[in-house]
């Protein structure tokens, strides 16, 4: 078992993975900026080095600060989390060039899955469904033109190197599709270093479900089903849960198997994710995420696998201790991402000074944070504040559930998104299970929350008054259930 960790990121992700070493007995290094020097992450760490200013580009982006305090520290291995150089191949060939174990996937299959027009390519080849289009750079608008064509209009152009939603440009007809070529290049270029652009169809309306897959050195890989993902504003994910309510065992089982193939073709062991489009019945495989992502609790709370426990094993040396037919998901499992956000501001960052934090408890309820009352979130990185994670036996229960947590959440200082979670949680759309990755601008939902926080604006709520509302809250909720059950 590798005796010392380094986690190369920050804030929640930091937390989890070193609270993973910390069962194993395995010492934990942080590395932070000066923006983080009071951040919860680096007070729990054993060791922690300093590695730069605030910005991402001259700290966690810096793959040479990061090995050096690596060596400094006599780190076995590194930890890369998700974000910053999480699926960066260069940085995990700099590990190894050090002696130092990559906790991810080997470079080969980053560097494969890190090109959507290889991966494709490769995919197409090993027998695995994949979205219409075609696994060629363009740089020509009339070759765009007549390769849309052949596909069909509506088409997505999309960045072969892209991530996170960036580099994506739906075009609806041929007058659009110069313009968007030229854009969509250059923002690849801009944010990846890589202009190349490849078409494919736009499927209109899809649902995005995922299939949480790991595998050790020796070739033994496993899924850990599927989670959905369709609750999504501006490519980015808000909502996931699991199972998926659009799936029929039979697909459950045929888009496992699917997931496992793309895992083998691409020589892939550690933690990843294949992620597919799914439309009335049919699904496609859009690409694979070669890390942790940031909703793997909800897998753990159906299957009880501890994937960052799993990968510290896999990396060590050691089999996966699983076999796919141990894995018998239970009950439903539910994760609302809580960020510093300002819903009437276009839900733009909201970073700042927390003067008030109080998370909910009680049974199927966990939260993943790296804050606490008096910090203050930097205005660098991603502002997440907490992941709220529910499970319960069923999803009408995981739902009232979630409720429940979300009015008992206390953050004062800054803006937040838990409006935005409870608008969703109360639409009755969510409730049946029948949406997709339109859901939120179909149901304006945007507008709805703008119009939920006007309306609670100047009513503060103190302690002991948002403790009596979720008892309120608590008491419908088990009203409403044990009419249901009825």
């Amino acid at each position: 078992m590798l005796n010392k960790v380094m986690i190369a990121n920050r804030g929640e992700i930091a937390i989890r993975i070193m609270r993973a070493c910390k069962e194993f007995g395995i010492a934990t290094v942080a590395v932070y900026s000066d923006a983080d020097k009071h951040a919860l992450f680096v007070k729990y760490a054993d060791e922690k080095y300093n590695i730069g200013p605030g910005p991402a580009s001259q700290s966690y982006l810096n793959k040479e600060k990061i090995i050096d305090a690596a060596l400094k520290s006599n780190t076995e291995g590194i930890h890369p989390g998700y974000g910053f150089m999480a699926e960066n191949a260069d940085f995990a060939e700099l590990c190894h060039k050090n002696g130092i174990e990559f906790i991810g996937p080997p470079v080969s299959a980053m560097k494969l899955m890190g090109s959507k027009i290889d991966s494709k390519q490769s995919m197409i080849d090993a027998g695995v469904h994949v979205v219409p289009g075609v696994t060629e750079a363009i740089s020509d608008h009339e070759r765009a033109k007549d390769i849309a064509q052949d596909i069909g209009y509506p088409v997505m152009l999309k960045a072969s190197a892209g991530g996170g939603g960036i580099g994506i440009q739906m075009v609806e007809n041929e007058k659009k599709i110069e313009k968007a070529l030229a854009t969509v290049r250059q923002l690849a270029k801009n944010s990846f270093g890589d202009d190349s652009v490849f078409i494919e169809k736009f499927i209109k309306d899809p649902r995005h479900i995922e299939f949480q897959i790991i595998g050790d050195k020796k070739g033994h890989i496993i899924h850990c089903y599927e989670r959905e993902c369709s609750v999504q504003r501006r490519h980015q994910k808000l909502v996931e849960e699991t199972p998926s309510c659009a799936l029929t065992p039979e697909l459950r089982k045929e888009m496992g198997e699917q997931a496992l193939l793309v895992a083998k073709t691409a020589g892939y062991y550690n933690a990843g994710t294949c992620e597919f489009m799914f439309k009335d019945g049919d699904y496609y495989f859009l690409e694979m995420n070669t890390r942790l992502q940031v909703e793997h609790p909800i897998t753990e709370a159906i299957t009880g696998v501890d994937l960052a426990r799993e990968q510290l094993r896999i990396a060590s040396g050691f089999e996966l201790e699983y076999d796919q037919e141990d894995i018998q998901p239970r009950g439903h499992a539910i994760e609302c991402r809580v960020n510093a956000e300002d819903p009437l501001d276009n839900f733009t960052p909201a970073p700042g000074k927390i003067t008030r934090y109080a998370e909910p408890s009680g049974p199927g309820i966990r939260i993943d944070s790296g804050v606490y009352q008096g910090f203050t979130i930097p205005p660098f990185y991603d502002s997440m504040i907490a992941k709220l994670i529910i499970w319960a036996e069923d999803r009408p229960r995981a739902i009232e559930r979630t409720k429940r947590a979300l009015w008992e959440f206390q953050i004062g200082g800054v803006r937040h998104n838990i409006p935005f979670h409870q608008v969703v949680m109360n639409n009755e759309q969510w409730i049946s299970g029948k949406y997709d990755t339109s859901f939120i601008p179909r149901h304006k939902i945007l507008d709805q929350v703008v119009e939920y926080v006007k309306k609670m604006k100047g009513q503060s709520l103190t302690p002991r008054t948002a403790a009596a509302m979720a008892a309120v809250q608590a008491v419908i909720i088990a009203t409403n259930s044990l009419k249901q059950r009825k």
